[in-house]
């Protein structure tokens, strides 16, 4: 696969206007001018990869980071920190012409990260994005994000996130069928502003994430929290439990409709599991697992 090599991380501030430019998914925004939309898009991913190299972490960001996820505050990144490094490159490749699906309305359904070893403050990362497995679903299309993380030369960390294009009225949240949620661990009240003091941190705007008024325009009754948060969130809740290397995979259940209160459950029979579900109701969020490797 051709590479092609960034000066620097691209500037989401200037890629999340494009993104909206190319979405369709609002009345309101179909009667905005049409600059920058764009219409008869190819169905392939493009074959490029997008690197950047010595990319260097920003301690005061990082605590900020660790603060909004309940991470303890220290000199190692937490597993899902690199997702944020990586996040700029995969909006990049997601809002070039040539991609095949508009951003906004894509639908964050499974993440796998695993973590070799842990990545110190210091080490400058070389990141690396491709898109790739473009397939049918039965609710529409799919796709993976893969990202890479490598610490001189060696690679260290691997992503992927799979996106779902849901096609006509289908859900997109997996396997809903009603279940008896496991005995909490803990119960969380997830404030109502935690989209944005996310984003304001990953720089994933997303405006289903921010205000009630901007998710409404996006078909969303009331703002949700980031599916990344909500993954960062259990595995601080884990914190203490994480091996050095590991592969940790969570599947995205229904959204977190914010405020929210929530039960976080874990367990362990050889693999860690953990789920994050609604507290009044039950109805799951989040599942997903932790494997030594």
């Amino acid at each position: 696969m051709p590479e092609r090599t960034l000066d620097s991380p691209p500037s989401l501030t200037a890629l999340y206007p494009r993104a909206l430019a190319g979405s369709t998914l609002t009345p309101v925004l179909r009667h905005v001018p049409l600059v920058g939309r764009r219409f008869a898009r190819r169905e392939e991913l493009p074959d490029v990869e997008l690197v950047v190299e010595d990319v260097e972490i920003d301690r005061e960001h990082l605590a900020e980071y660790d603060r909004v996820c309940g991470f303890r505050l220290r000199d190692e990144l937490p597993p899902t920190y690199p997702h944020m490094l990586a996040f700029p490159l995969s909006m990049q490749l997601m809002t070039e012409p040539s991609f095949p699906f508009p951003v906004i309305g894509l639908v964050h359904v499974r993440n796998r990260i695993e973590q070799d070893r842990g990545i110190r403050v210091e080490e400058p990362l070389t990141v690396r994005v491709h898109a790739e497995g473009l397939a049918d679903h039965e609710r529409g299309k799919q796709f993976e994000l893969v990202a890479e993380a490598r610490a001189g030369g060696e690679a260290v960390w691997h992503s992927r996130s799979t996106y779902l294009r849901k096609e006509g009225g289908g859900s997109s949240g997996g396997d809903r069928e009603p279940s008896e949620p496991p005995e909490p661990n803990a119960i969380w009240d997830v404030p109502g502003d935690i989209g944005r003091r996310y984003a304001a941190v990953s720089g994933d705007r997303n405006p289903i994430h921010l205000h009630p008024v901007s998710a409404r325009l996006f078909g969303m009754p009331k703002p949700i929290a980031h599916g990344m948060w909500t993954k960062a969130r259990c595995l601080a809740a884990l914190e203490g439990s994480l091996p050095a290397s590991f592969e940790v995979d969570v599947r995205f259940k229904l959204p977190v409709f914010l405020p929210a209160k929530v039960a976080f459950s874990t367990s362990s029979n050889g693999e860690r599991r953990f789920a994050l579900h609604d507290a009044r109701n039950g109805k799951p969020h989040l599942e997903g697992t932790v494997s030594p490797r």
